[in-house]
């Protein structure tokens, strides 16, 4: 290891510029992933997938909505390629870019009434260059707030990238469900493409800001006391194939919770139970709002205590939700829906809050973008992106009795719990130099 010295930490100022920079672009990133699924919830199994039954229609619109997950995981190993080589400033500003556009082209597209089978294909691709982006974007964000940080409060600052997340769907949520108000016919025939559309004007914007960034401190003195690597990936799974997947198993639990709470409930309480669509909307609008206060409170949290207790109480009290949540939402009544949204959210912010910070340190900077992406992102096609579909599915099997769905989501707590239980403790590690050491639970 180089014995160089650490750069100096950033000004106030200098650093609240590269949060407010990561928070902004990553709301606006995930405005544009989130109303995706919003409208296949919604939306898209009427106008793309009309000619199937009920279920299979809604099968097949979140099957759309999986194609974006598992394209994640690519996009994270080439944004990693490049953010480890070239930096992490440029791919930040190419997966929004990239986000922003096919936002804006889906709400163009033609419906399988005027263009047949080409309409549920570009949506697809769409949604595939959707799942390119972000899967690039969330380990350059973060790394750009982590590396800028210091290390007594990088929880505290890498949970706003993370604050960015429910931001980006409060946004999309709140959007869709103003044009929801609509007669429905004006909605299915128009209103539902306005909030697609109006994504090209939030990337400006945050592009305006992204560009305003300086790349990472400890990226630049890392190309100063070492070469690059030339291929990350290889690099990061010779050293650090236990991260990589203790991180994918950590994440397991949070995502495939968060997606039952805030995507596949929309269609359970609106088919199963036959409520309005406003009902589950505006308690995902609520937990959202909730979110932008608990995420950096369990991460500043974690700062203090360390990563692993704050993110295995998340997940134990997430498992212990799993067939409450189902018992709260199966009153039919509007408040307990709500209870069940917010309080699953707020156990998934204590896993979240941490997470950023968690994963970044367990990578050394040389492939700190690959790996913490490679963690992140390989389980989401695993979970978030099977989640509304298994539930659709194991709903159906059992004759619209949701204890299946609460078992799976147990069986992924499990996963989660174990891995984090294993990974060792993170938050007093620095981060300067190029040492790939993920450290001991003694640190």
């Amino acid at each position: 290891m180089s014995s160089s010295a650490p750069a100096s930490p950033p000004s106030r100022h200098s650093m609240r510029r590269v949060v407010t920079a990561s928070f902004v672009g990553t709301a606006i990133e995930w405005y544009d992933f989130f109303l995706y699924g919003t409208a296949a919830a919604l939306v898209f199994n009427k106008l793309f997938f009309p000619n199937f039954d009920p279920h299979t229609g809604t099968m097949a619109s979140f099957g759309t909505f999986a194609v974006g997950f598992f394209a994640r995981p690519l996009g994270g190993v080439i944004c990693g390629y490049f953010g480890d080589r070239i930096g992490r400033k440029s791919m930040l500003v190419t997966t929004l870019m990239m986000m922003g556009l096919a936002t804006f082209a889906i709400g163009l597209l033609p419906t399988y009434e005027k263009a047949g089978v080409l309409a549920p294909i570009l949506l697809v691709l769409l949604r595939f260059i959707q799942g390119l982006g972000v899967g690039g974007e969330w380990g350059g964000a973060v790394l750009m707030v982590v590396e800028h940080a210091e290390k007594e409060k990088r929880g505290l600052y890498a949970s706003w990238v993370q604050a960015g997340v429910p931001a980006g769907m409060l946004l999309a949520t709140g959007v869709m469900s103003c044009f929801n108000l609509m007669p429905q016919g004006s909605f299915l025939a128009w209103g539902w493409r306005v909030p697609f559309l109006l994504g090209i004007l939030l990337t400006g914007i945050g592009f305006f800001i992204r560009m305003q960034v300086l790349e990472s401190p400890v990226f630049e003195q890392s190309k100063k006391e070492k070469p690059l690597p030339t291929m990350p990936v290889l690099e990061v799974l010779k050293t650090h194939p236990g991260n990589v997947l203790l991180a994918m198993g950590a994440r397991l639990a949070e995502n495939a919770f968060f997606y039952i709470f805030t995507i596949w409930v929309l269609t359970y309480v609106t088919e199963k139970h036959g409520l309005p669509k406003s009902t589950p909307l505006n308690g995902v609008l609520l937990g959202c709002a909730i979110q932008l206060v608990t995420i950096p409170w369990f991460g500043a949290i974690s700062d203090r205590v360390g990563r692993r207790p704050v993110y295995l109480a998340g997940a134990f009290f997430l498992v212990l939700m799993a067939f409450p949540f189902f018992w709260l939402v199966d009153t039919q009544n509007m408040w307990w829906i709500w209870a069940a949204i917010v309080l699953g959210m707020i156990g998934h912010s204590a896993m979240y809050g941490p997470q950023a910070a968690f994963f970044s340190e367990l990578f050394g900077t040389r492939t700190r973008y690959t790996g913490t992406s490679l963690g992140y992102q390989l389980a989401s096609p695993l979970a978030g992106g099977l989640a509304p579909l298994i539930a659709t599915e194991l709903l159906q099997r059992s004759g619209n009795e949701p204890w299946p769905i609460a078992v799976y989501l147990i069986v992924m707590g499990a996963i989660t719990i174990t891995c984090v239980f294993i990974a060792a403790e993170t938050n007093r590690k620095s981060l300067e130099g190029d040492s790939d050491s993920a450290g001991s639970r003694d640190e």
